[in-house]
């Protein structure tokens, strides 16, 4: 169990992070670009995720290493766990992939490349704003899920860690 504790501090702190980086976009990013025209909107979000796709060092170790921390915490902890605390660790760990990385995977991503392939200059008005359309709420709805469960998961490690 030496190195269980350890790990499971860090994936706590890394599921804290993408829970954070999760609000910020749903109470700050997504809701002042909100403010913005079609183009302009979608600009935007293309430049930040830009960012990101571009292998943004700290972002991708905080987003992957959530997910590799946890998983592997949940290994190495699981045969030396009470039953509570086990179920704890099982519920966080399938919460996340369930809640976070999954729709992140299926739903965001997705999103984010589709717009990445537009020419939002070849695009006239009408078609700029069915693509808004398409995208901005869809993509919302499915942060603010991975907000809530990135927090849920966080909130259980740290439960789990006091326990301990």
């Amino acid at each position: 169990m030496s190195a269980f504790l350890p790990i499971l501090t860090l994936a706590t702190l890394f599921c804290g992070l993408v829970a954070g980086i999760a609000f910020i976009f749903a109470t700050v990013i997504m809701p002042g670009l909100a403010t913005l025209g079609d183009r302009d909107l979608l600009r935007s979000f293309k430049a930040i995720d830009r960012v990101i796709q571009g292998n943004q060092p700290l972002f991708m170790v905080a987003w992957l290493g959530s997910a590799l921390l946890l998983g592997t915490a949940t290994v190495l902890g699981f045969a030396s766990l009470s039953p509570l605390d086990r179920l704890l660790l099982l519920s966080a760990l399938g919460a996340y992939l369930a809640g976070v990385q999954v729709p992140t995977i299926r739903v965001n991503v997705p999103l984010n490349n589709e717009l990445q392939r537009q020419d939002l200059d070849q695009l006239d008005d009408q078609a700029i704003a069915r693509l808004r359309q398409t995208f901005e709420p869809r993509w919302v709805r499915w942060n603010w899920i991975r907000t809530w469960v990135a927090v849920a998961t966080t909130l259980t490690l740290l439960v789990l860690l006091l326990r301990l």
